[in-house]
């Protein structure tokens, strides 16, 4: 995305925008299934039009972008007529703290406005690696929800396996759930919880309200090992799920993929988890 970057003051942007005071999207019964597009990266730079329109007839309902928008990194509504025309939504995209310095606030919320992706997750912070560094980035991410809340847009935090080290209640996680309000997003890492030592279902219903969208990864826990796929891997998906939906407030399942295995491809790898995804939720119990 290189878009002109333009200092304006918060509510004139809420004006600009058009934005008045937006609420939170109401929670369907089961949460929708999205794919995370880091998972395609390879994929979407040689086809990325193909490839979203592959992912959208495997059932995937919405997209979140991380950074690659294919001929559209200058022409947002073209990318919204794009995804419409598709079937698909943007779920979320994954944004690092620096696009929302003065000097690019205004074009990168007006740009992911247009697209109609109200939340904007950074992605990673290696200062919140650690305990100590937590705090500050805990409080930037509570400064820029306070800046995009008039936009009725809001930021959250992207988790791996750092984040999640050390005692429950004490971790970097911990602290930035501690630090931040309670419309910033906890976007939990299944896969790079579960490899951390963690239990995602226990972190779900630690923080209520707060996981508006997950990534449903398959990783393994230490000393365990088995296939990244979902369905073909140690998680609890249907209690997961079943917290998202009751505690965690959650919107979006969505799918990522990181490793591709027995020779698959991106879009094969993600489409064998979706599938395993829905196997195990057909287990849930009926209501």
């Amino acid at each position: 995305m290189n878009p002109h970057y333009i200092k304006h003051p918060v509510l004139l942007l809420a004006c600009l925008l058009g934005v008045g005071c937006a609420s939170a999207p109401a929670v369907p019964e089961a949460p929708r299934y999205g794919v995370q597009l880091w998972s395609v990266k390879d994929e979407i730079k040689t086809d990325f039009e193909g490839t979203l329109t592959r992912l959208a007839k495997l059932g995937f309902e919405g997209v979140e972008f991380a950074g690659h928008f294919g001929r559209f990194g200058n022409d947002p509504a073209g990318l919204k007529a794009f995804l419409d025309k598709s079937g698909l939504r943007c779920t979320s995209a994954h944004v690092g703290l620096d696009l929302f310095a003065p000097a690019k606030f205004y074009a990168t919320t007006r740009f992911y406005k247009t697209l109609g992706c109200m939340d904007l997750i950074v992605p990673a912070d290696r200062r919140a690696f650690t305990a100590a560094g937590s705090p500050q980035v805990a409080r930037e991410l509570a400064a820029l929800s306070a800046k995009l809340a008039p936009l009725g847009m809001r930021t959250g935090y992207h988790n791996h396996a750092e984040e999640m080290a050390g005692a429950v209640g004490e971790t970097p996680w911990d602290i930035l759930a501690r630090g931040t309000p309670q419309d910033a997003i906890l976007q939990q890492d299944v896969g790079w919880t579960t490899q951390a030592g963690k239990d995602p279902v226990a972190y779900v219903r630690r923080y209520p309200g707060r996981s508006i969208s997950m990534h449903y990864k398959a990783k393994f826990a230490p000393g365990t090992s088995g296939t990244p796929i979902i369905g073909q891997d140690r998680t609890d998906w249907v209690g997961l799920t079943l917290a998202a939906r009751s505690v965690g407030g959650t919107v979006w399942m969505i799918v990522e993929q990181e490793e591709y295995p027995n020779g698959m491809g991106q879009v094969e790898s993600v489409a064998a988890s979706l599938r395993g995804l829905k196997a195990e939720l057909a287990k849930m119990p009926a209501k």
